[in-house]
C-alpha cells in the first residue's frame, strides 16, 4: 500500500495540496504489521531513484524507489523497514542523461548540522504544545489594530557561550529563556527570528535557504525550535519567522535541477537566474512548486504555530526585470515586467492563510511602490497583513544623518510617509540591512560630538515610536551599539558598562511600554482619525509636535520633538483641548542622560492661540528633548 495515494498526486498536481507535507519526505509508517520509514520524493525527469543512508550503509544499490503511477506528478516512494528516527539519509538521483545527484530531501524535517549535506528522519509530531491561550487569543480582534512592537533576531548572533563547541550557540532552548526574559522587560510584544529555515553558509544569514521545512540544526532538533515559540508564547510574546520564496542557492544538494533538469526553478535562465545573487528563481507557473513553498509556509504557522511569515525580497519576485540589464529577462505575455504568476502566488498564499489562520499575519518586505500590497485581492491587491514601510526607512536614516543644521531644508523627510499612510498597512522598520556592508550601527549614523548622538538616536526614535505604523527594531540597536552587525559575534552587550548606552536602552524600553499602555500609540495607525500634526511645517527649528488619538477619545497623545541643539525657555505649542495634560516622557530626565527635567508632571492649558488652535501650553525645550504627555 502506497503512502502517496492517487486522491495525493492530484492535489498536488493542482498546487492545492496544503497537507503536503504531510506525504512527501520521509515518513514513519505501516505495511502490514510491519514498522518502518516512507519516502516519497517528487523527481518526474529522474530516469531512477534511490535511497541512501545510515541504515544501508549507504549502498547505492539496496534501496530502489518505485514510481507511483498513475497521476503521481512523477513521485517516487520507498519503504524501508530498516530506517529508524535519528539516521542520515540523501536521495540518489539517475538523471536521463546518465549523471548521479546525491540530494537532500526537500521536505526533510531535520537537517545535518552544516557542513553536513545530508537529512534526518525525524517525527515532528511528538512535542506536547501547553500555548493553547496564546493560540486563542491570537484569533481575536483585528490584528492592524493591536500593538506590534518587533525585536528583529539573529539567535546565533544575540548571545554566544564563550567555549568553542558549535561556535558557541546558545541552543533553541537556552534561547528561549534568555531571550523571553529581555524581550519582557523590554516590553516587545513580538521576536522576528532571522535564520530559522535551514541553509548552509553562515554568512548568508538564512536568505539561501535549502530546507524549507527543517529549523536549522545550528541550534538543536524541530522540538527544540517548538519548544522556543510554545515558551515565548506561554509568556504573552508573538514571533514572526523570516521566510524566503522568492530564490534559492545552487549548492549540489539543494533544490537546483534537482532531477537533472529545472525542477523548482524556471527552465529559462531569463526567469530562473538572479544575476547578482547566484541564486535560483522559484517557477511559480508550476503547479508542484506552488504547493512545496504553500506547504512551507503552512507547516510554520500550522505545526510549528508561527504567528506570522515575513516574506523576503518580494519585489524580486514582482519584477520580471529585477536586477537584471536588457537581455536578462523575458516580458510577461502582455509584453509587461509583472511577474504574472509571482502575483497570482501571492493573491493565493496569502488568502489561503490569513483564512484557515486567524490572526496569523503575511508581512511582505517590499521595497518599490507597487500597489495595494495589502489591499484586498478583490480590489486588486495582494492580501498580505503588513508591509514594511521602506520610503519611511529611508526618509528617517537620510534626515537623522544629517547635520542638525541642515535638517530645516529637509524637514520633508520626516513628514511626508504620512502623506500615503493610508495607502497599506505599514511596519516601520530599522532592520539587519540597515547596520550592514559599511552603512555603520543606528548609532554611528548620527552626526555631532558624542553625547549628540546618543541623543540623536533617543530623539529619532521616539518620532519612531510616534509616528503611525507597527514597529521593528533589529537587536543591538536599542542600547545603541557602535559597531555593525556581524553574523559571526555575540553583540556589543559590554558596551552597557557605559552609561550613554544604558540611557538609550532605558528610553527605548519606556516607548515601548508608553507604545503597549496606550491604545492612541497603534489602534489607528492606517487612519487619519488616530493622527494629527500639531505643526508640521517647523521646519526652521526642527520641531515635531503631533498628536496620536484613541478611538474613545481617552488618553490621547501629544509629542514634541527637538531635533537640534537650540535651546528654548518657552516652547509654545497648540493643542486641541483645554484638559489637563500628564507628561508621560521627559528625554533631560536623569535615566535618561538629562540635567533632571524641568517640564512641569502636569500642564493646564492657557486660553492662548497657537497652532490654529484656541489652547496652547508652554514649557521650557532643552536641546533634542523629547516630550511625551497623555490627555
Amino acid at each position: 500500500m502506497s503512502n502517496f495515494t492517487e486522491l495525493d498526486g492530484y492535489l498536488f498536481g493542482q498546487g492545492t495540496h496544503y497537507d503536503i507535507y504531510k506525504k512527501l519526505g520521509a515518513h514513519k509508517g505501516k505495511q502490514g504489521k510491519v514498522n518502518g520509514v516512507y519516502f516519497d520524493v517528487w523527481a518526474p525527469h529522474a530516469k531512477q531513484v534511490a535511497v541512501i543512508g545510515e541504515f544501508n550503509n549507504w549502498d547505492e544499490t539496496r534501496n530502489f524507489m518505485q514510481r507511483i503511477e498513475p497521476e503521481s506528478q512523477g513521485v517516487f516512494e520507498a519503504f524501508i523497514p530498516e530506517a529508524k528516527e535519528g539516521q542520515l539519509y540523501k536521495y540518489l538521483i539517475y538523471t536521463e542523461s546518465g549523471d548521479k545527484l546525491y540530494k537532500a530531501d526537500p521536505y526533510a524535517t531535520y537537517a545535518e548540522l552544516r557542513p553536513g549535506t545530508a537529512s534526518i528522519i525525524y517525527d515532528n509530531t511528538k512535542f506536547k504544545w501547553s500555548d493553547s491561550s496564546w493560540m486563542k487569543q491570537r484569533k481575536s480582534g483585528n490584528f492592524w489594530e493591536k500593538p506590534m512592537a518587533i525585536y528583529e533576531v539573529h539567535p546565533g548572533s544575540w548571545k554566544r557561550h564563550p567555549r568553542p563547541e558549535n561556535d558557541g550557540f546558545y541552543s533553541y532552548r537556552e534561547f528561549a529563556h534568555s531571550i523571553t526574559e529581555y524581550v519582557l522587560d523590554m516590553g516587545y510584544t513580538h521576536v522576528e527570528l532571522m535564520g530559522i529555515s535551514e541553509y548552509p553558509f553562515d554568512g548568508s544569514w538564512g536568505y539561501q535557504v535549502t530546507g524549507y521545512y527543517a529549523p536549522t540544526s545550528r541550534y538543536g532538533t524541530p522540538d527544540d525550535f517548538m519548544y522556543l515559540i510554545n515558551y515565548l508564547h506561554k509568556n504573552g510574546i508573538g514571533v514572526i519567522l523570516d521566510w524566503v520564496p522568492a530564490h534559492f542557492p545552487k549548492d549540489a544538494h539543494g533544490l537546483a535541477d534537482f532531477d537533472g533538469q529545472p525542477l523548482y526553478e524556471y527552465a529559462d535562465t531569463r526567469k530562473g537566474e538572479h544575476p547578482d545573487w547566484g541564486t535560483k528563481i522559484f517557477d511559480y507557473g508550476k503547479s508542484e512548486v506552488k504547493n512545496f513553498l504553500i506547504g512551507s509556509a503552512l507547516q510554520w504557522i500550522e505545526h510549528y504555530h508561527i504567528d506570522g511569515l515575513r516574506v523576503d525580497a518580494v519585489a524580486s519576485m514582482l519584477y520580471l526585470d529585477y536586477g537584471k540589464q536588457s537581455g536578462q529577462w523575458v516580458p510577461n505575455e502582455h509584453g509587461g515586467n509583472e511577474n504574472l504568476e509571482a502575483i497570482e502566488f501571492f493573491k493565493h498564499i496569502n488568502t489561503l492563510i490569513r483564512g484557515r489562520n486567524q490572526g496569523a499575519v503575511m508581512i511582505a518586505e517590499e521595497s518599490t511602490a507597487w500597489p495595494k500590497i495589502t489591499g484586498d485581492v478583490e480590489n486588486g491587491g495582494l492580501n498580505f497583513s503588513y508591509k514594511w514601510n521602506m520610503g519611511w526607512m529611508h526618509d528617517f536614516i537620510d534626515y537623522m544623518k544629517l547635520d542638525p543644521y541642515f535638517r530645516k531644508d529637509n524637514h520633508n523627510k520626516m513628514t511626508f510617509a504620512m502623506s500615503y499612510n493610508e495607502a497599506e498597512r505599514y511596519i516601520l522598520v530599522l532592520s539587519h540591512d540597515e547596520v550592514v556592508h559599511l552603512k555603520g550601527s543606528m548609532l554611528a549614523k548620527m552626526p555631532g560630538l558624542e553625547i549628540d548622538k546618543y541623543k540623536n538616536l533617543m530623539a529619532g526614535y521616539a518620532f519612531m515610536m510616534g509616528h503611525p505604523g507597527k514597529k521593528l527594531l533589529f537587536m543591538g540597536q536599542e542600547f545603541a551599539q557602535g559597531t555593525e552587525w556581524s553574523e559571526a559575534r555575540e553583540l556589543d552587550w559590554y558596551v552597557l558598562d557605559n552609561s550613554n548606552h544604558r540611557h538609550v536602552a532605558r528610553m527605548f524600553k519606556d516607548l515601548l511600554h508608553i507604545y503597549r499602555e496606550y491604545p492612541a500609540m497603534y489602534e489607528q495607525d492606517v487612519s487619519w482619525a488616530g493622527f494629527e500634526w500639531i505643526n508640521a511645517n517647523d521646519g526652521y527649528r526642527s520641531i515635531f509636535s503631533f498628536i496620536r488619538k484613541s478611538k474613545s477619545g481617552k488618553n490621547d497623545m501629544l509629542f514634541v520633538i527637538n531635533m537640534t541643539p537650540m535651546k528654548y525657555e518657552d516652547y509654545r505649542v497648540g493643542v486641541p483641548t483645554n484638559r489637563k495634560l500628564k507628561l508621560l516622557l521627559d528625554s533631560e530626565n536623569k535615566q535618561y542622560g538629562g540635567d533632571g527635567g524641568c517640564i512641569p508632571e502636569t500642564i493646564i492649558p492657557k486660553h492662548e492661540e497657537c497652532d490654529g488652535r484656541e489652547y496652547s501650553v508652554g514649557f521650557p525645550l532643552a536641546p533634542y528633548q523629547i516630550a511625551i504627555f497623555t490627555y
